[in-house]
């Protein structure tokens, strides 16, 4: 089993990777983590509520603002975890929430993710499929590259998935994903169990986020607005733009609580403005 100091190295690592944060914000973020590990005797992996209740007793003499940064990267870190298998709960909720809400995810609008989609070489068939899936079914990062060959069939629109905290669900597999995957399939080297196989197991995510930000660069688009989570908030976006129902929604991304899509599947303000100025039942409509 990793200590610790393993687990924020390997969060630290994921960071980079997906953010491209700097060496400071690395460097703040670590030693949050290792304050925090030291606190609690070297087990903040394993800590539950009543552990992060002891750390939010030794944080009230600090600023509001320390708090909340210490909180948030608490945070970042217990949901690394759960999406790594380390742990089935997420123990946060005991975390202080300091200052305003939750901040939205960012996302990408149609033409961004045509774009992505163009800058794709047309040899790069494991490339096209691992997009294909994130963007046309809103899988996480793990749950995409952990994913067994025989998940996905050419002959099933859809495919069972076990997320977070190990709850199954369905997921939708589009025409397009479906061939994707076949044809990648066709060129896949032929070793047992994974379907984006790497040396003795499956690609890594931080080589998904370093091969999804490289994409994003030949496509001209900033590599730090793009991510494997980004373009599952964008599968997202854009379905409850096309009307998608909430509920539906909420079972697609394995949400347990449905306040989370809620804030996760955020819609621009101009078109909630036009929803109101063109639907709404009090609107003239001879005007």
């Amino acid at each position: 089993m990793k200590t610790d100091g393993q687990r924020i190295a390997d969060f630290l690592a994921m960071l980079a990777a997906e953010s491209g944060s700097s060496a400071n914000t690395l460097s703040a973020y670590g030693s949050d983590l290792r304050q925090a590990s030291e606190l609690l005797g070297s087990a903040l992996v394993q800590a539950g509520p009543t552990e992060l209740q002891k750390l939010s007793a030794e944080w009230e003499h600090l600023a509001r603002s320390s708090v909340a940064r210490k909180a948030a990267t608490l945070r970042r870190f217990f949901g690394f975890l759960q999406d790594e298998g380390v742990r089935e709960d997420d123990p946060s909720h005991s975390l202080p929430r300091v200052g305003g809400g939750r901040r939205l995810p960012r996302t990408l609008d149609h033409e961004a993710v045509a774009a992505l989609f163009a800058a794709i070489p047309a040899t790069d068939l494991r490339l096209m499929a691992l997009v294909e899936l994130l963007y046309g079914s809103g899988l996480r990062a793990t749950e995409l590259v952990s994913l067994d060959v025989r998940a996905i069939a050419p002959d099933r629109p859809f495919t069972i998935l076990k997320g977070k905290g190990g709850r199954e669900r369905m997921v939708p597999v589009s025409d397009r994903a479906r061939r994707a995957v076949a044809a990648w399939l066709a060129v896949r080297p032929q070793v047992p169990r994974w379907l984006f196989p790497s040396g003795k197991t499956h690609i890594s995510r931080i080589r998904l986020f370093q091969m999804i930000k490289a994409l994003a660069a030949n496509a001209g688009i900033p590599p730090e607005r793009v991510s494997p989570h980004v373009l599952r908030h964008a599968f997202a976006t854009h379905l409850l733009e096309g009307g998608a129902d909430l509920r539906a929604l909420q079972t697609m991304l394995g949400h347990a609580d449905i306040a989370t899509t809620e804030i996760y599947t955020h819609v621009d303000t101009a078109r909630l403005v036009e929803l109101v100025n063109t639907r709404h039942p009090l609107v003239d409509r001879a005007r």
